[in-house]
């Protein structure tokens, strides 16, 4: 594995973590994170979450230690904002910028000095850092209820680069973005200084760090390079194990074929010595010589094949524990019956209509704020009002919105899931459920009591059991909770499946491999057009 950078950050010393009700996050981790651009990456559920919370004091560590070497901000997964928040404190700097403003209108009270220190150019500042994340400087003395989304993260991430924190941690910051503020984020993290550790399945954010950490197994190994060459170094690392692993096989059955060889060969020595012992055909004396080296020969020989087996054995273990089990759901799309004539939906404006066929692929892009999703709702709800029409011809409908909130919070997991599926036995209904590694007790789990991961499995695998199969999937930013193992796992399903498929998502690298047939874009007018597939 290539070295990572130099100089420590953030290390860690046999770190574990447990959950109140026993499941544990992080066991006995050990590991550094070096100065520069860090981007951590993992499964679902392997603990990246839980380790920038660690890392920014946010939680305790059950045992073990961690040690930063200067302050750390933090961007959550999910901003909890106040929507009458001003933007200036989500910024974190609205008690310097109010003293600033209140000495020079003249109040001269002791305690805005105190405030300001010395940030006497905020104000200035707070506005440079708006621009640099792409928004306007007016933005200042609005509130947070006025922004977007993806305006709030920008800010928030505007306002840890403003501050100064000698280490920040980003934790999926790209979910909520469209294109142009994904292109401000990428420009305001090639000139980030300081440490940074971004957690991510955005492989372009990815790209542009300078080590790239996994978290696999409770291990955290770091790698010198970007996304793009970790990989490249995993894949060919594991297909170097399995060919270990099956010549170790081989080795092993060598051995055993070999053992068994000599055990006959063995069994054949011994019944010509005692046939010869029987007929006397030799002096007793010299039988029970010939009978005692023979034992001693054999004892020997047998030590050496049992030895020989068992290093074979300890080579097909060690090359299997280097060979990655499968952790990523099984995702199998059934067959709606779609024929390549059938006319599954309309959408388009008052100059031009584009129509849905077939097992067609279609992306849905446009600016945060645009409509996209207000037009998802009103194709899936059979809402004709709009400036953009959007009308479904088939009232079969698969719909995975932004938000999971199409769950009953009160019912288990198994409860759910039969709704959408009544004809298909409990029993068959786990095992499909295993596939979204959905699996034993989880399954009678209310929904409620989930995770965010798991929550969105349990969305997904509803959609997707469905039965009858739905003749249009509706996906609203589908990747925003899936890891990269995962997002191929959808990805090759969605290529497979035979019915149509609209798509929002922001995600360039995951449409790109789709395969669309077509892609429509609502613009800045909120006009429809088509756009040449990203």
């Amino acid at each position: 594995m290539q070295a990572p950078t130099t100089h420590a950050a953030v290390t860690l010393d046999r770190l574990t973590f447990t959950w109140p009700d026993g499941s544990t996050a992080l066991d006995g981790l050990s590991g550094a994170f070096s100065t520069g651009r860090t981007g951590l990456v993992g499964r679902n559920g392997s603990g990246k979450s839980t380790l920038l919370r660690l890392i920014a004091g946010i939680l305790e560590p059950t045992s073990g230690s961690m040690l930063a070497t200067g302050d750390v901000a933090y961007l959550p997964q999910q901003l909890a904002l106040n929507v009458e928040r001003r933007v200036a404190e989500l910024l974190g700097v609205d008690a310097a910028l109010d003293a600033v403003r209140a000495i020079t209108s003249g109040d001269v009270d002791p305690a805005h000095f105190d405030a300001v220190g010395d940030d006497w150019d905020i104000e200035s500042r707070a506005e440079a850092s708006l621009a640099e994340a792409g928004l306007d400087p007016s933005f200042l003395d609005r509130t947070v209820g006025e922004l977007s989304g993806g305006e709030s993260v920008l800010v928030a991430i505007a306002g840890i680069r403003l501050r100064r924190a000698p280490i920040a941690l980003l934790d999926e910051p790209t979910n909520n973005l469209d294109r142009d503020a994904r292109a401000k984020l990428s420009d305001m993290v090639r000139s980030w200084k300081g440490t940074l550790i971004v957690v991510s399945h955005d492989v372009s954010l990815l790209e542009l760090m300078n080590d790239t950490a996994e978290l696999y197994a409770h291990e955290l190994s770091v790698f010198g390079g970007p996304y793009s060459e970790w990989r490249a170094w995993l894949d060919a690392e594991q297909d170097a194990a399995r060919r270990d692993e099956r010549d170790a096989k081989q080795a092993l059955k060598k051995e055993k074929r070999q053992r068994i060889e000599a055990e006959t060969k063995l069994s054949g020595r011994a019944r010509m010595a005692n046939k010869a012992f029987i007929e006397k055909r030799v002096p007793k004396i010299i039988a029970n010589g010939r009978k005692m080296a023979a034992q001693v020969s054999a004892g020997k020989l047998r030590t050496e094949v049992a030895e020989k087996e068992n290093i074979a054995r300890g080579a097909l273990d060690e090359a299997g524990r280097r060979v990655r089990g499968e952790a990523t759901m099984k995702i199998e799309l059934p067959d709606p019956g779609v024929s390549a004539s059938r006319r599954i939906a309309t959408i388009g404006g008052a100059d031009r209509s584009w129509i849905i066929q077939g097992p067609e692929r279609v992306a849905l892009i446009g600016r945060n704020g645009a409509g996209k999703t207000t037009l998802l709702q009103r194709l899936v709800d059979g809402d004709t009002d709009g400036v953009i029409e959007a009308t479904a011809h088939t009232g079969r409908i698969g719909y995975l919105p932004q938000r999971i909130d199409e769950l009953d919070e009160t019912r288990s997991v198994i409860e759910n899931i039969a709704d959408a599926a009544p004809s298909i036995p409990e029993k068959e209904l786990r095992n499909r459920l295993a596939r979204f590694l959905i699996r034993g007790g989880t399954t009678d789990r209310p929904v409620a009591s989930l995770s965010g991961g798991e929550r969105f499995r349990v969305a997904l695998a509803k959609l997707l059991l469905a039965d009858p199969a739905p003749h249009l999937v509706v996906l609203d930013e589908p990747t925003n909770n899936l890891d990269l193992d995962t997002v191929d796992q959808l990805v090759e399903a969605l290529r497979a499946y035979r019915g149509a498929v609209l798509i929002v998502s922001h995600d360039d690298a995951f449409l790109a491999r789709l395969d669309l047939d077509l892609t429509l874009e609502i613009d800045s007018d909120g006009r429809l057009q088509q756009h040449d597939a990203p």
